[in-house]
């Protein structure tokens, strides 16, 4: 309730891109490791959520940079602290102790930085995996698949499970590209939910693509949402892949028909030709302050290349700006393939 008082009072400001900070860090092999893998089998470099645990005072440095920019939702850093991700790096018995971890880290930091002002949130973060249940990873065999939704389920549970022990207020699932694989870490979460006698915040955030509109199962912004609506989130929005310009129709489409509160934070532009993102903090600030000055918005933040300086100019854009209100719309049969279909009344 506190959560949802706070949602209509303002536009909550969700924390920037965990992994381009420890990018700019350029941890080393070594650093990765830490003393307690430095024997691991294979190489671990890459593996950034392996850093809450080799490397714990550089992910609470970076918690710590986005509150002091004025985050009020800290994310912890677990985009790829599931058994499925982790089995790149032989590492899938650590899962649930890199969940649990994470999520003290950044539960650590939201109770240094929380006042009466400011209130700070912590939403514990599923990433998407590396697999996708409805997509084949053959051309030649369209209907082969490398995981499956029991598969999803059970990685997705866990790691709910493993951040909830953690601390976290809210789960987030993000940068969905596939929606089976969002179905399978609702049901995950719900059954997580009807199982401990517990109802958590949840938030969506699905990611448009390219310029074609979809997420990468082919769905629109509509579709996608007509697809999982039936979480009833606190929250529903987009984040990832493009940059503002491009996202804006979409946040604008998603603030249409949400029956939720809705957030939106996207790339710092797109990469260049070095994987680097060029837009300014200024400049990406501007675009999300009219988003807020449209009241499309609830919480705002950044993806891909952005930095505390970039959460920084973006909470400033929206502070004092008043949040989307919900719109009334019309009961209704709602469906979607690809495409949503809305049955008159």
């Amino acid at each position: 309730m506190e959560l949802k008082t706070a949602l209509e009072n303002r536009i909550l400001v969700i924390d920037g891109a965990m992994g381009t900070m420890i990018q700019n860090h350029g941890p080393t092999e070594a650093e990765y490791r830490g003393e307690r893998f430095a024997d691991w089998q294979s190489d671990v470099q890459g593996n950034n959520d392996l850093l809450t645990l080799s490397y714990p005072d550089l992910i609470l440095d970076i918690h710590r940079q986005y509150a002091a920019a004025g985050a009020h939702i800290i994310t912890t850093n677990t985009f790829s602290a599931t058994t499925i991700a982790q089995a790149d790096y032989h590492m899938e018995d650590l899962a649930y102790e890199l969940n649990t971890a994470a999520a003290a880290l950044a539960r650590q930091v939201a109770d240094e930085y929380q006042s009466a002002d400011e209130p700070r949130y912590v939403a514990g973060v599923i990433g998407p995996t590396n697999r996708t249940a409805s997509i084949s990873p053959d051309v030649n065999d369209p209907a082969k698949r490398n995981t499956s939704f029991a598969e999803l389920a059970k990685a997705y549970g866990d790691a709910a499970k493993a951040l909830l022990e953690g601390g976290v207020d809210i789960i987030l699932m993000e940068t969905i590209f596939d929606t089976l694989n969002a179905k399978a870490a609702i049901y995950a979460v719900r059954k997580l939910m009807r199982e401990q006698g517990v109802d958590i915040p949840l938030m969506i955030s699905g990611t448009i693509t390219d310029a074609s509109g979809r997420t990468l199962s082919g769905q629109t912004t509509e579709a996608f949402y007509n697809s999982v609506c039936h979480a009833r989130p606190l929250t529903m929005g987009l984040n990832c892949a493009l940059g503002p310009d491009a996202l804006r129709q979409y946040v604008a489409e998603m603030s249409r028909i949400a029956t939720c509160y809705t957030h939106a934070y996207p790339n710092a532009g797109l990469p260049n030709e070095f994987g680097e993102y060029d837009l300014t903090a200024d400049e990406m600030a501007a675009h999300i302050g009219e988003w807020a000055e449209s009241g499309l918005l609830n919480m705002a933040g950044g993806c891909c290349g952005s930095t505390p300086e970039h959460i920084g100019a973006i909470a400033q854009a929206v502070a004092g700006k008043a949040p989307r209100q919900i719109p009334d719309r019309p009961r209704a049969m709602r469906l979607a393939g690809l495409e949503p279909f809305t049955a008159s009344a």
